[in-house]
């Protein structure tokens, strides 16, 4: 297919070099590569957009990026500088990158500010933000979202009519000592990825955020982080059980997924989970996206191209719901 937009595309700055060829060597099979790929924006990638068909990829910088920092002023530096840089490769080729801006997460207003910058100033597209930040003096605190003090941040959100991108990042501190250090082949895309996403995502549910942001638009990747597998499970205990005894959700987490919430193919390139989540959340709320360079150009649109859907569905999730839900009728007609 022609014209595909992707968004949970990943870099990294070019002075970290070093420590994300480490960081690589921690996961991927061929290291080096990894590195070159993730400090590559305009060459490699370009490449491989041309070769498979990507029109437009939104970038966004590599996780646990700046919710694996705890110090304040650190994370809040580093993401103005993040957000700078991406800036200006944007603007070499706006007809075929946009960017999610990168925010610390320790304090909502200033959150809200830095993302107001990078949408009004750079026209981002939205913010991708990578689970819980980090926080306290030794780093083991973590920040959610979904309490009351955060409605500042995402009554922005919703004032820029912009998106929100959860992404996981790894458990650390005493939360991996004592759940993951001795089962540690679970970390990442097998198990912990989709349990802190789905943790916090049904934690904005069940804490009222979409109820009181009914236009916020939340994005999950990993074709939803296992939980359009659990929808008639969690509907039941929360319609069933949870609200009379107190749950005070105004809608059926079916009408959030229906409503707020978004899934991308990203990393997930399976044709019978695809067809599951098509009969349980539809083609109106998915989006093709490759993860790239976690995953490959050649395994995600390979299996996208030839996935058997019927021809209006194949558009939506590969294209045509992308340029709606960001509005980008002003670049260049991605099936050129």
């Amino acid at each position: 297919m022609k014209g595909k937009i992707a968004l949970e595309e990943a870099f990294a700055l070019p002075r970290f070099a070093e420590k994300t060829r480490w960081w690589a060597g921690l996961f991927a099979v061929n290291p080096d590569k990894h590195a070159r790929e993730m400090n590559d924006i305009a060459d490699i990638r370009i490449q491989k957009m041309d070769q498979h068909d990507v029109g437009f990829t939104i970038l966004s910088y590599t996780a646990p990026g700046v919710q694996d920092i705890w110090d304040r002023k650190e994370a809040e530096a580093l993401a103005t500088e993040i957000n700078d840089y991406v800036a200006y490769q944007v603007k070499a080729k706006p007809d075929r990158f946009g960017a999610f801006a990168t925010l610390s997460m320790h304090d909502p207003v200033q959150a809200a500010a830095e993302l107001r910058r990078c949408v009004k100033s750079y026209g981002f597209l939205g913010a991708l933000v990578n689970d819980t930040q980090r926080a306290g003096p030794d780093g083991d605190e973590m920040i959610f979202y979904d309490g009351p003090e955060w409605d500042v941040f995402w009554s922005e959100v919703e004032a820029l009519d912009t998106k929100f991108y959860l992404h996981p990042r790894n458990p650390t501190g005493t939360m991996y000592e004592k759940l993951w250090a001795d089962r540690k082949w679970l970390v990442g895309p097998p198990l912990s990825f989709a349990q802190g996403v789905s943790l916090h995502l049904l934690g904005m549910v069940t804490n009222g955020v979409f109820d009181r942001h009914p236009k916020l638009q939340v994005i999950i990747g990993h074709l939803g982080e296992h939980l359009p597998f659990d929808l008639w499970r969690i509907n039941h205990w929360f319609e069933d059980v949870k609200k009379p005894l107190g749950l005070s959700c105004k809608k059926t987490i079916r009408e959030y997924f229906a409503e707020n919430i978004w899934i991308t193919t990203s990393g997930h390139f399976s044709t019978p989970t695809l067809n599951y989540c098509l009969q349980e959340v539809g083609a109106d709320r998915i989006l093709f996206s490759i993860d790239y360079p976690f995953e490959s150009f050649e395994d995600a649109c390979s299996w996208y191209d030839g996935v058997g859907l019927n021809e209006i569905d194949k558009k939506k999730i590969g294209r045509d719901n992308a340029k709606a839900l960001f509005k980008l009728g002003k670049f260049k007609d991605s099936e050129a």
